[in-house]
C-alpha cells in the first residue's frame, strides 16, 4: 500500500505537527505499507525524518502553507502526481489556517480526494459542536458564533464524504451519528506517542518542576498555574520551578511574552519556547507534575498521552473531552476546578508533598499509555484501509476495530 498522509510535520509549528510525526514514524513500520507520501506544509528547514531502524520509503511533498487560499488545489495536485493507494488526513478545524476562508477551503480536500476514487480516511481531532468558540479565541460575538456553527456543519459534511471519519472520543461518534446520520464513523483512540522503558519515577536534584506543555493563550492559560504555585510556596517549604513549555496559540500571538513580563518578579519561572521533538523526553522526564491549566477542551489530549508515556503524575480539570478521555483510557490524576487558583494549588500540592502518591499516579498513567501505543493505532488504520479496498466494512455503527477484524480476511 502506498499511503499518502496529509498533515503538518516538524519543524512546522502548525497544529497537530507532533501527531503527524508519530503517524509517519509508526506507519513506516507497518508490513502492509510500502511507501509513505508525506503531503505537508512548507518549512524553511528540512523535515525531520531521522528515524531509528529500517522502514518503508518516505517521499516528501511540501505543497501547502498555513492560511494559503490555494491549499486545496495544491493538495489535490500532489495526490494526482503521486497516485497513492490510500489517503489519511490528520485534521482539526483550524488545520489549514486561522483565517476563515483558507481554513474552510482546506477542509474540502477530503471530499475532492474521495471523488478520485482513492480510499480516504479523515482523522478529526475535534468537532465544532464540542468547541467553545469564545474560549478557543475564535469569536465572542454570539451572532458570529451561530454563523460559524452553520459553516462548520457544512464543512463537517464535506469531511464526512470520506470513506471513514475517525474520531478519538466516543462522544464524537454519538454526536456525528445523531446530527449528521453518519454511518462511517470509526472510534480509534488517540494512542501514545512513545512507550519507553518504564521510568524509575525518581526526580532530578534541585527544584521540583511543575510543567505545562502546549500552545497557550486561548483556553490554555498560564496565569492560574503561576499563581497556584505562588500560593503553594507561601504555605509549604517546597522548592518549586514553574516550566511553561511551548508557544503562543496562533490566535493569541504575544501572549507568553506578556505573561513573562507580568510575572517577571516570580522566582524560578522558565519559558522554554518551542520544544523540539528530541527534547520532549527531557522536558517530561524532569517534571514532578504535568499541569493542564485549561478553561475548556477541544478534543483528545496529546499532552496527556505524552505524560503517561513518561510516567508523570498530572493535575487536570475534570471537564469536557479531557474528563471523557481520562475515564475511557484509564488515566488518572489530581483534579481541580477550572479557573480556581486555590483548587489547582491543592491538586498540585497533594502530588508534590507525597512522593508515594506521585509515583502511584505516574505508574497508572504509564500503564494506560502502554495499553494503546501508536504501533497499535496505525495497525487499526491499516486494517480499515484494507476493509475499504476489499469492500468489507461493517454496515452497522459505530464502527469499532474489533468489527473490522471480524470481517476482514486478506491473508
Amino acid at each position: 500500500m502506498k499511503l499518502a498522509i496529509i498533515t503538518a510535520y516538524p519543524p512546522s509549528k502548525v497544529t497537530l505537527t507532533e501527531y503527524g510525526y508519530h503517524l509517519v514514524k509508526h506507519f513506516r513500520l507497518q508490513d502492509d505499507i510500502t511507501e509513505i507520501v508525506l503531503i505537508t506544509d512548507r518549512t524553511s528547514e528540512e523535515k525531520d525524518l531521522s528515524f531509528d531502524g529500517e522502514g518503508c520509503k518516505i517521499t516528501v511533498k511540501e505543497c501547502w502553507d498555513f492560511n494559503n487560499y490555494f491549499n486545496l488545489f495544491r493538495i489535490y495536485k500532489a495526490i494526482h502526481e503521486t497516485k497513492p493507494d490510500a489517503i489519511l488526513f490528520n485534521l482539526q478545524f483550524l488545520k489549514f489556517g486561522d483565517r476563515k476562508i483558507p481554513a474552510a477551503l482546506g477542509l474540502l480536500a477530503p471530499f475532492f480526494c474521495k471523488l478520485k476514487g482513492i480510499p480516504t480516511i479523515s482523522l478529526i481531532h475535534n468537532i465544532l459542536e464540542q468547541v467553545d468558540l469564545e474560549n478557543a479565541g475564535i469569536t465572542q460575538n454570539k451572532v458570529l458564533q451561530r454563523v460559524y456553527n452553520f459553516i462548520g456543519s457544512m464543512l463537517t459534511r464535506f469531511v464526512l464524504a470520506s470513506d471513514i471519519v475517525a474520531v478519538t472520543i466516543s462522544k464524537y461518534v454519538t454526536i456525528l451519528e445523531k446530527k449528521y446520520k453518519a454511518r462511517n464513523i470509526a472510534l480509534i483512540p488517540h494512542g501514545s506517542f512513545e512507550t519507553p522503558p518504564e521510568p524509575n519515577y525518581s526526580l532530578p536534584k534541585g527544584p521540583k518542576q511543575v510543567m505545562a506543555f502546549g500552545k497557550f493563550g486561548t483556553y490554555k492559560r498560564v496565569e492560574i498555574l503561576i499563581e497556584a504555585v505562588e500560593m503553594i510556596r507561601k504555605r509549604t517549604q517546597e522548592d518549586i520551578e514553574v516550566v511553561i513549555a511551548g508557544t503562543d496559540s496562533p490566535n493569541t500571538p504575544g501572549y507568553l511574552d506578556e505573561m513573562a513580563l507580568k510575572y517577571s518578579h516570580v522566582p524560578n519561572l522558565r519559558f522554554t519556547g518551542y520544544v523540539a521533538e528530541e527534547d520532549v523526553p527531557v522536558i517530561f522526564g524532569e517534571s514532578a507534575v504535568v499541569v493542564f491549566p485549561y478553561t475548556s477542551t477541544t478534543g483528545s489530549s496529546g499532552v496527556l498521552h505524552q505524560a503517561g508515556s513518561y510516567g508523570r503524575a498530572v493535575a487536570l480539570p475534570d471537564l469536557g473531552d479531557l474528563g471523557i478521555l481520562v475515564r475511557e483510557e484509564g488515566y488518572t490524576g489530581e483534579f481541580f476546578e477550572p479557573n480556581n487558583v486555590g483548587s489547582l494549588a491543592d491538586a498540585i500540592e497533594k502530588i508534590l508533598v507525597n512522593d508515594c502518591h506521585r509515583v502511584a499516579l505516574g505508574k497508572k498513567n504509564y500503564n494506560a499509555a502502554c495499553s494503546l501505543p501508536m504501533s497499535v493505532i496505525t495497525k487499526m488504520y491499516t486494517d480499515y484501509f484494507k476493509a475499504i479496498k476489499y469492500k468489507k466494512l461493517p454496515t452497522f455503527s459505530p464502527i469499532l476495530t474489533k468489527d473490522v477484524e471480524n470481517v476482514v480476511n486478506v491473508d
